[in-house]
């Protein structure tokens, strides 16, 4: 039995197997080829502790060989919501060897998120942490299991119970070794679920297979030059797309290189690992850049052993992308993917003007862009509309959301990414807002990132976000969000800075907030869904 999803039409899969972008191989082969290749070799240091491949092998097997004991095994479903520490990883290749397709939630989610989860997936498997605030006692355990009857067995990280504490299960081989499985299910099946980037609601399910996500870290590796030399630090949540795929932690394994877990994106403690164990890679979302470049000057040289950052989740403004190889020493690699599938990169050869200036070209050649106007209609180089695209690893339908693929994808298998991109003459990508980030000022359109990117050319400022205000008159108003190095600076000075760029008057700020501090969700993005909130509670009161 295998978990339900929407197949791509049978003419693409098989295109697809022709051109080699599926080969049949699961996810967990980017491990066992690794541990049969170089088994001494570190695969993950976290904190104190480092561990070989042969480790993450042979940890990961004794859990996939007690969970098959328990019966479970393809067809099945597990939430998994760890923090960013190694167990993260072994816990994720040991489903992958018993064909149980997990969901990874975020550490920050809490109960309207992992009960969302649990009702959607059923799962009969749950692992947590006791760290995490939902799981210091057994409360939550027990409501999630009234939730979800199926929900059967719970290992948490730290438990002070032997039977149900993680670590047991993973250090303790099985008693009955030959129930390990062996590509228990096919490459062409569900291997995980991916949560939707969506800034509202909470996030829907998105099915990868072996097949398509295996492409796609393959491909990335290789465009980002990884190798069994590459010390890649993640710094961001380990279960976002960006560092677990893209190319990220699995691009390291499949290379044989090392991953150094870091707590978070805080530049202190980064720093320190970056030196310690002369990481040579990482990947950031663009306000973590801003704090890195502002503490760089004091710690430049524990910075360097690091060649390469990269940098996505969000348009990066090209006066901050400029600042990276001077203040942090690297080289910059700028990204623009989504759980969904399609992943874009610049080229680490590519000349100056694409680097600062684009996010990227898609992996593979068969990756079909479409970029649309409001009528449906494919516009010129240059000109922005909203992204539409399929290809060999962007999935064609969320997990059982009959009524929101309808109006995500067309007949065609077209899946619209609500983002609004420019392509460049030499097919890279602009992303120049979101459908949904587009402020309608009496019928003239202001796209928010742009009057975003023009803020952050002022030398005071850090962070900036622009948000939509409702007005009687003009239907919507702009109201920007601040954060400033020049406790002096004052509206009168942005809007004459920003005029002074040649900006159209309707796109100044009709407001602006300093703050001191930008709000950040949990993948480390400006969280304009807290702002908003913020302006109606002003407005109510």
């Amino acid at each position: 039995m295998a978990v339900e999803f929407q197949r791509w039409p049978k003419q693409l899969e098989d295109h697809y197997r022709q051109q080699g972008y599926w080969n049949g191989h699961l996810l967990s082969q980017l491990l066992t080829d690794q541990r049969s290749k170089r088994p001494a070799a570190t695969a993950v240091i976290c904190g104190e502790r480092s561990f070989t491949y042969a480790d993450l092998d042979k940890l990961s097997s004794n859990l996939a060989a007690r969970l098959a004991q328990k019966g479970l095994g393809p067809g099945d479903t597990a939430v998994v919501q760890l923090p960013n520490v190694a167990e993260f990883y072994i816990v994720f290749f040991a489903l992958l060897k018993a064909g149980v397709a997990p969901v990874n939630a975020l550490f920050s989610h809490r109960r309207l998120e992992l009960t969302n989860y649990v009702q959607q997936l059923k799962p009969r498997l749950l692992i947590a942490a006791r760290q995490h605030e939902m799981f210091k006692d057994d409360r939550f355990l027990n409501e999630l299991g009234h939730v979800c009857p199926h929900l059967t067995l719970a290992l948490l990280l730290d438990d002070a119970t032997p039977a149900r504490d993680l670590q047991q299960w993973l250090q303790t081989a099985p008693t009955e070794p030959d129930l390990l499985p062996v590509f228990s299910t096919a490459s062409d099946e569900v291997a995980f679920f991916q949560l939707s980037g969506g800034s509202t609601g909470t996030p829907k399910l998105i099915p990868r297979t072996h097949d398509d996500y295996g492409y796609s870290v393959r491909a990335s590796a290789e465009i980002c030059g990884l190798t069994d030399q590459t010390r890649f630090l993640c710094a961001l949540p380990a279960a976002h797309n960006f560092p677990l795929s893209s190319p990220g932690a699995l691009g390291v394994f499949f290379a044989g290189g090392t991953v150094v877990m870091a707590t978070s994106p805080d530049p202190l403690g980064c720093f320190g690992l970056i030196e310690q164990h002369r990481v040579n890679m990482t990947a950031l979302v663009p306000p973590a850049v801003a704090l890195w470049l502002q503490a760089a000057p004091e710690h430049r040289t524990h910075l360097a052993s690091l060649q390469l950052l990269q940098v996505g989740g969000a348009n990066f403004a090209e006066s901050v992308a400029r600042r990276v190889p001077t203040e942090l020493g690297c080289k910059l690699q700028q990204v623009f993917g989504m759980a969904e599938g399609l992943v874009n990169y610049t080229r680490l050869d590519d000349p100056d003007h694409l680097i600062y200036n684009s996010q990227g070209r898609p992996i593979s050649a068969d990756d079909e862009l479409k970029i649309l106007n409001e009528e449906g209609e494919e516009v010129a180089d240059q000109e922005p509309g909203q992204l539409a695209t399929r290809g060999p690893y962007t999935f064609r339908g969320y997990y059982r959301s009959p009524d929101h693929n309808a109006r995500a994808f067309d007949r065609e298998g077209f899946y619209y990414t609500g983002d609004i991109v420019q392509r460049t003459p030499e097919g890279y990508l602009r992303v120049v807002g979101r459908v949904k980030d587009q402020i309608n000022r009496g019928g003239e359109k202001v796209s928010a990132e742009e009057v975003e990117n023009l803020l952050l050319l002022h030398p005071d400022i850090t962070h900036a976000a622009l948000v939509a205000v409702a007005d009687t008159r003009l239907g919507e108003k702009s109201c920007a969000f601040v954060v400033s190095t020049n406790p002096k600076l004052r509206a009168p000075a942005l809007r004459r800075h920003l005029f002074t760029l040649g900006v159209a008057e309707y796109k100044l700020p009709d407001r602006v907030h300093f703050i001191d501090k930008m709000p950040l969700t949990a993948v480390g993005k400006i969280d304009k869904k807290q702002l908003r909130a913020q302006l109606a509670t002003q407005a109510a009161s």
